[in-house]
């Protein structure tokens, strides 16, 4: 079985894979001064709850955004599973071709989210990611990283205004029905609501007119299936894509028998010509 954790700076979610296929996931908080005991009982625990067994976890693989936290990550994995993680960092093998002026500025979920959905939707495609911000994310046909744009996120942008206003209190973010909001508390999540649905639209509608109006969208992360019920660009919400580029960079990481293909990611050091770098494709963050 394959232990895969996406840590982002709100939340950090983990899923099993056996054989491929997604038998478990949970979602936690990510929580930056926690050791690697502590790290690693929570998740032992996780694991007899779902009545799996730990000692079937063959491999560790891990996206973060969070560099504080890689080490201890790094720890739990070795101490609790016997196994040494795979970062998805500069070095690794992911099989997109990244054209960003300096790749090692993006962050590395939001390359996993990238391979997952060229994989399962097909190229030209747009990733919006919904977490701390709000990343979207552009493939083109030939399953080349593109570029982005990144937006403040809904819950953080909701926290500044209920921490900077003194009159106003905490609502739930959701759709309230109407633009004009009648009392206080759906004035806000009309706000909320409705400008972030713009914004994403807003966005998408100028990065499709670059890109073709054919590209699908696919949406995911915390607010996703909000959002997506108003958007006017959103066709897919896929809860589990980012856990689904783990497992499939994981594969791609495998040894390779020797005769077959494949072998090891090149070194970007010995190649002078992009073509070359792209076509094997070491990278990301």
């Amino acid at each position: 079985m394959l232990l895969a954790l996406d840590v982002g700076n709100t939340n950090t979610v983990l899923g099993v894979f056996r054989e491929g296929k997604l038998i478990a996931n949970w979602r936690l908080t990510t929580a930056r001064d926690q050791t690697i005991d502590e790290y690693g009982i929570l998740t032992r625990d996780l694991f007899t709850i779902a009545k799996l067994d730990p000692q079937e976890i063959s491999g560790v693989i891990i996206s973060s955004v969070v560099p504080p936290l890689n080490s201890t990550l790094a720890g739990m994995a070795e101490r609790y599973f016997h196994t040494k993680a795979l970062f998805v960092e500069p070095g690794i093998r992911t099989g997109m071709p990244v054209h960003y002026d300096n790749p090692q500025e993006v962050g590395a979920d939001r390359i996993v989210n990238s391979i997952a959905a060229v994989a399962k939707y097909g190229g030209p495609c747009i990733v919006v990611d919904f977490g701390t911000a709000i990343n979207f994310d552009v493939v083109s046909e030939r399953g080349e990283y593109l570029g982005g744009a990144l937006a403040p996120g809904i819950g953080i942008s909701a926290e500044a205004l209920f921490s900077r206003a003194a009159r106003l209190w905490r609502v739930e973010i959701r759709d309230p029905g109407k633009i004009i909001g009648t009392n206080t508390a759906q004035s806000m999540q009309a706000g909320l609501f409705y400008g972030f649905t713009d914004l994403v639209d807003g966005i998408l509608e100028r990065i499709k007119g670059v890109l073709g109006k054919d590209a699908r969208v696919i949406a995911t992360g915390g607010q996703a299936s909000l959002i997506a019920q108003a958007s006017r660009h959103i066709q897919q919400v896929d809860e589990f894509l980012t856990l689904e580029g783990l497992q499939i960079i994981w594969e791609r990481n495998q040894p390779t028998p020797r005769g077959t293909g494949g072998g090891e990611a090149i070194d970007h050091e010995s190649s002078t010509r992009r073509g070359e770098i792209d076509a094997e494709t070491r990278i990301v963050r």
